[in-house]
């Protein structure tokens, strides 16, 4: 068991704030009926069980760093530089950046394309 960083303390709360369904701003934990148990932790062990199973998967690297277990491969996205779980060859965090990516590639082709013209 370790204290939290201050960047692992604010990926949890920008998590919970955002994804937790059952966080509410004016009543903290809906099904405990008080404040949210992740937003005061300072130690890493024992987690909310909805935040470890359906928020936590949301940020890879932020999981990798909590769990115990192996951590996984993570790749940089070459767009946007977020550290993201590759899938096969995927070399993109998300289908916008895979689109972005696209765009530029398609750009460099038609500039080469008009310059021999």
């Amino acid at each position: 068991m370790r204290e939290l960083t201050r960047e692992e303390k604010a990926a949890i709360r920008s998590l919970v704030v955002k994804w937790c369904a059952n966080y509410d701003r004016e009543y903290g934990c809906l099904p405990l009926d008080c404040e949210c148990y992740m937003l005061g932790k300072c130690w890493t062990g024992a987690y909310c069980r909805y935040f470890r199973e359906a928020v936590l998967p949301l940020n890879p690297a932020l999981e990798a760093a909590l769990t115990a277990g192996p951590a996984p491969d993570l790749r940089p996205c070459a767009v946007c530089g977020r550290a993201f779980v590759p899938e096969g060859k995927k070399a993109y965090c998300s289908a916008a950046c895979a689109g972005i990516a696209r765009k530029k590639r398609q750009r460099g082709y038609m500039r080469k394309r008009r310059q021999e013209c």
